[in-house]
């Protein structure tokens, strides 16, 4: 096959510690060339030295496109060289048209103005490309999540590009759209345009690559062809040891009920006289396990942020331990035991100012503190504490969180609840492992069944069905604004799930 780009040699450092080492590898032409390994394992980086994020400079190595010896001195560059990158975090403006945003920076004009007829007809193109049904003059804000990724797509499209990078592109989606959008990278290659992909989904990386290449430590251990791959081969290769269960359920004795919510109606806080869910009632028990599931738009992640008190809920009345508790803020949960690790890490799970001991205690400062002053020693042994039991993988704890992988963000934002273990009663998990590899995948269910196991109540929203079934005691599926599904775990079943959720039948409601 023809070598559209070659990576030479390449090493990058940040300050003394190596990201990648001395690594090599060829993406051919029309080629979906997945890459795969940990969380720190170098994945992304390699994504921003060909996106010229990292300019030529701060790396060592050489890049060839098309067999030219190439320089990125920014991301322009990468850009005019034919290359193009979809990032994990969607990057569009908001309150911007779709095709203004399909051609931001890239507006075609005739001395100076800009024949938007033609914009607007050249952008319904590239949307049909990817199969993407919304008019163009419509704000990006009123698109979900899928649609604002093909969205992402076409835009890329519109600079013609040569190669496109995917970096973790349906960590945000569930199975059925991540789907569709693995038939659009496929139609892109039979199109000619290559393709290097990052994904902590595996089965989805088998489905959509030719070839996987996995990195550890900085090193690129293996290539192989995707249609010869074995599963736990790659998981063996990414983290240098055998996984014997990739979910370590334990079935534990259930306790009284904990939580209990009646009635919840939830209004849509942007649109008047819109509701996302309504009338919901259900109950979780001490060492149970709730999972969460719905398709995109079902309000999951709104349900559990209404008990949580970080969204307004119109009606509905919480009780913990049998007692009626006022939830009106997260201050207010907190007081009564319950607490979030929310779906969006960066946005509300870290502070980034910050560094690990900080954002460890946040949660716990009147347990460290004497008359509001933070006792330093008692701090630092505790959040030593939780380093050490978790391995998480830094300088130690003085380090600045985001200069962790997400996998260890994600312990960081875990420890911080784990710190409260003696007051906490519920634990609400809103997305746990979203952009998080296999191997701290594992370390996180673990963590989960230890709560449990103390007797702490455990729901879990997810759009990762094997996650679900994996882990859960029962689960709840919602649909159409209602509790469609309240299914035991000897009744899982991915089939009667998809049909809870698409309101086609519903079980144990």
């Amino acid at each position: 096959m023809e070598t559209i780009l070659e990576i030479r040699n390449v090493t990058k450092k940040f300050g003394q510690i190596a990201v990648f080492k001395d690594v090599s590898f060829q993406l051919h032409k029309g080629e979906v060339l997945a890459m795969v390994g940990e969380n720190g394992a170098g994945k992304s980086t390699m994504m921003n030295i060909l996106g010229g994020v990292y300019p030529q400079g701060e790396y060592e190595g050489e890049l060839f496109l098309e067999g030219k010896n190439v320089a990125f001195q920014s991301e322009r560059d990468s850009i005019n060289a034919g290359i193009q990158m979809i990032h994990q975090e969607i990057s569009l403006h908001q309150d911007l048209s779709v095709a203004e945003n399909v051609f931001l920076g890239n507006l075609t004009n005739t001395h100076g103005i800009v024949n938007w007829k033609t914009i607007y007809s050249e952008a319904a193109k590239y949307l049909d490309m990817v199969h993407l049904q919304a008019d163009p003059h419509m704000l990006v804000r009123n698109l979900n999540t899928s649609q604002q990724q093909l969205l992402s797509i076409a835009r890329a499209l519109a600079s013609h590009p040569k190669i496109i990078l995917f970096d973790e592109p349906t960590s945000a989606l569930t199975e059925s759209d991540a789907g569709n959008l693995i038939q659009v990278i496929k139609k892109l290659s039979s199109q000619g345009i290559s393709c290097l992909y990052i994904s902590h989904r595996l089965e989805e990386v088998l489905e959509v690559s030719d070839r996987i290449m996995v990195l550890r430590d900085g090193s690129l251990i293996a290539t192989y062809p995707s249609a010869s791959a074995d599963i736990n081969r790659i998981i063996e290769d990414m983290v240098g040891r055998s996984l014997e269960e990739m979910y370590p359920k334990k079935q534990l004795p259930l306790g009284d009920v904990v939580l209990r919510v009646e009635h919840l109606t939830v209004p849509d806080p942007y649109i008047q006289d819109k509701i996302i869910v309504e009338d919901l009632s259900f109950e979780v028990r001490a060492g149970e396990i709730l999972g969460i599931s719905g398709l995109v738009g079902s309000g999951r992640s709104e349900t559990v942020n209404a008990v949580y008190g970080a969204m307004p809920r119109s009606s509905g009345d919480i009780y913990v331990n049998g007692v009626r508790v006022d939830i009106q803020n997260p201050r207010q949960a907190i007081r009564c035991g319950i607490g979030l690790v929310t779906e969006n890490r960066k946005a509300s799970g870290i502070i980034a100012s910050m560094n690990l001991r900080q954002n460890m205690t946040i949660a716990s400062l009147k347990a460290i503190s004497s008359r509001g002053i933070i006792n330093k020693a008692r701090e630092k042994e505790l959040s030593e504490q939780y380093y050490d039991s978790l391995k998480v993988k830094a300088q130690g704890i003085e380090t600045g969180i985001t200069a962790l992988s997400g996998g260890n963000q994600q312990k960081i934002v875990l420890s911080k609840w784990m710190m409260k273990e003696k007051d906490l009663k519920v634990l609400i998990l809103d997305e746990p492992t979203r952009g998080v590899d296999v191997g701290a995948k594992v370390e996180i269910y673990n963590i989960m069944t230890e709560l449990a196991r103390h007797g702490i109540a455990i729901i879990v929203v997810s759009s990762e069905m094997n996650e679900l079934i994996g882990m859960c005691d029962r689960m709840l599926v919602i649909g159409g604004q209602k509790i469609r599904g309240n299914i035991p775990r000897e009744a899982f079943s991915q089939e009667r799930i998809m049909r809870a959720a698409a309101c086609i039948e519903e079980y144990g409601v």
